[in-house]
């Protein structure tokens, strides 16, 4: 009989019925670390007792700040089956987050990943608390190593980990996730072990036959990777973790996997460099190659024997090519965390390699909706996941209530009440509208649409999204609260500008003189207006400003989840901002 999983730590139980030689691995300092179900599952005990040999129990506070690897959840595990609470730290988090996170939730004990993340945290345990106890992963001088615990833990056999589990109740807080938002202070979200487990199990309808392997490479510090590797775990997956982002195409071609989960920016980057390499040809191939391409835009699901006919040419001819770029055997891909353009999902679906695009935060646990075989509608984020409801309030904001729900901010009833109403519906703070009744659709983020001078409303992740179809934009922002009209703040796609102008004879020596080049601002506002026209006259991005350097995590213009925090990016630029709306009004036309 299969093991109930009702805590997430019975998932090992689980697992332990049909044990695996690779169960979760993971590439570090270039060699690949591998545990077998029966080893993994052995640390994750000698870690627990000896986390209890230190003074940890139920109701304690485990910090995790790590890349992704195995020991990331030997400790999630070891740390939830005796009932504390695992609380991630995104390694890329500035000090005063990090001395937040550490006071708030009163964290004792923290594992870090190596020296580099040991020097980042080090300090800020001297400023708040320096009876923090820190244990490393790697083997860093004058720190104690994770395995102190662990060997401690085998000589205490004494313990009963079994009366630790039973008390653990499916209603027990598994996690302090704490999320930084576009704004302010971090809020610690409390996750049940049953929003979490509720969640996996519903989710297990993304996850078709023949996924055996799953790639991860978005940080387990977010909620939604962590819930693919329990999702993974429940579907009797082998996890593999990639090096890092420099490393990932390496790390695809030695795992070969079934699946990933991914945020839509990275795949952008992959359909780029694909259509970069397609420029490159000649002749035939070249147009085989765009007619493939021409044909995969038009994708749908229920296309008729013609049209597949032409496809399974154009997946024997080029998309074969673009499938072993990517291990060759993709099963699924799933995204979130931000928009997928419905162009690019059409193209992975017509090249044999359907990404399933799904919705949700950090506050539920993430999964509200998510496309899937027999359920999938481009250019939205799917239909709900069983026991959950998703509802369109008056003013557009989406509304859901369910299993996934959160049990609220940690120490902030205040702000829980402003996210929960009275008939436990979380206030999302999103725009969208259900398609068919049943299809969520998102149009925005309800504080970042905007109003004109004129008072008309523009949704600027709408034309964001559009604007990124062209291969010249990286990134881009479009403001214009309170302006006349909107305008955009543009980071080019160097790679794909400077090559541009090198055919074009542009000499040039730094970025910053690039994007002041006439031609390459003529070139610009011809992407932005072709890209305009199905927009409303007063949406339309009038005047743009190009920006010589990418927006980033470290940079602080991006969230760990890579949306990008208006406010820092708007004061950061706030003069050439300015100079946008001031040169537009001392604008003459010609005569």
């Amino acid at each position: 009989m299969a093991a109930e999983i009702k805590r997430v730590f019975d998932l090992l139980k689980y697992s332990l019925e049909q044990p695996k030689q690779e169960f979760v691995s993971g590439k570090i300092k270039g060699k690949w670390v591998n545990y077998s179900t029966t080893e993994f599952c052995s640390a994750v005990d000698n870690l627990s007792r000896g986390l209890i040999s230190v003074g940890m129990a139920k109701d304690s506070r485990v910090g995790v700040m790590s890349h992704n690897r195995p020991e990331w959840n030997i400790v999630d595990f070891a740390v939830n089956q005796i009932g504390a609470y695992q609380i991630p730290l995104y390694p890329t988090l500035a000090g005063h987050d990090i001395q937040f996170i550490l006071k708030d939730a009163e964290i004792s004990i923290i594992f870090v990943a190596d020296q580099e993340l040991y020097e980042k945290v080090k300090p800020c345990i001297q400023e708040t608390n320096p009876d923090i106890k820190i244990y490393s992963f790697n083997e860093v001088e004058g720190v104690e190593n994770w395995k102190i615990l662990t060997e401690l833990g085998k000589t205490s056999v004494d313990i009963n980990l079994d009366k630790y589990r039973d008390k653990v109740d499916p209603e027990d807080i598994l996690t302090l996730i704490y999320t930084s938002g576009t704004t302010g202070t971090p809020k610690g979200v409390m996750l049940t072990h049953n929003n979490l487990v509720s969640n996996f199990v519903n989710s297990l309808v993304v996850m078709p036959k023949g996924v055996e392997k799953g790639l991860s490479f978005l940080p387990l510090s977010h909620i939604f990777e962590r819930m693919i590797i329990y999702l993974y775990l429940y579907n009797h997956t082998a996890v593999y973790y990639a090096e890092s982002m420099e490393t990932i195409v390496a790390d695809i071609q030695h795992v070969k996997p079934n699946a990933f989960s991914t945020v839509p920016r990275l795949l952008e980057k992959v359909y780029d460099k694909i259509m970069e390499k397609g420029k490159a040809l000649t002749g035939i191939k070249r147009g085989i190659f765009f007619w493939s391409v021409a044909l995969a835009e038009r994708y749908t699901i229920d296309a008729g024997a013609w049209y597949n006919f032409k496809l399974s040419i154009a997946r024997k001819l080029v998309f074969k090519k673009w499938q072993e770029a990517l291990g060759g055997e993709i099963v699924v891909i799933v995204s979130g965390g931000a928009a997928l353009n419905p162009r690019l999902a059409r193209i992975f679906w017509a090249a044999g390699m359907p990404v399933f695009e799904g919705y949700g935060l950090t506050e539920t646990s993430p999964v509200i909706t998510v496309n899937r075989f027999g359920g999938t509608m481009f250019g939205t984020v799917g239909e709900v996941i069983t026991g959950v409801e998703v509802k369109i309030a008056q003013d557009g904001e989406v509304l859901t209530r369910g299993h996934q729900v959160m049990k609220g901010y940690y120490k902030r009833p205040d702000l829980t009440d402003e996210a929960l109403d009275q008939e436990g519906w979380f206030h999302t703070g999103d725009i969208g509208e259900l398609i068919d009744g049943r299809f969520l659709k998102i149009t925005d983020r309800k504080k970042e649409m905007f109003k004109t001078a004129g008072g008309k409303y523009v949704a600027p992740q709408m034309l964001e999204n559009k604007y990124k179809e062209s291969i010249f934009i990286e990134q881009i922002m479009v403001l214009g609260e309170n302006r006349k009209f909107p305008s955009a703040l543009i980071v080019p796609n160097f790679e794909t500008l400077k090559s541009w102008a090198t055919k074009k004879g542009i000499t040039f020596t730094t970025q910053e003189e690039l994007i002041k080049n006439e031609q390459v601002l003529v070139k610009y506002n011809e992407v932005v207006e072709s890209l305009s026209v199905d927009f409303g006259k007063w949406e339309q991005v009038k005047r743009f400003a190009l920006l010589p350097k990418e927006w980033s995590i470290d940079g602080g213009e991006l969230t760990p989840k890579l949306s990008l925090k208006r406010k820092v990016i708007t004061e950061k630029n706030i003069d050439i901002i300015e100079k946008i709306y001031k040169d537009a009004e001392n604008y003459k036309a010609p005569h």
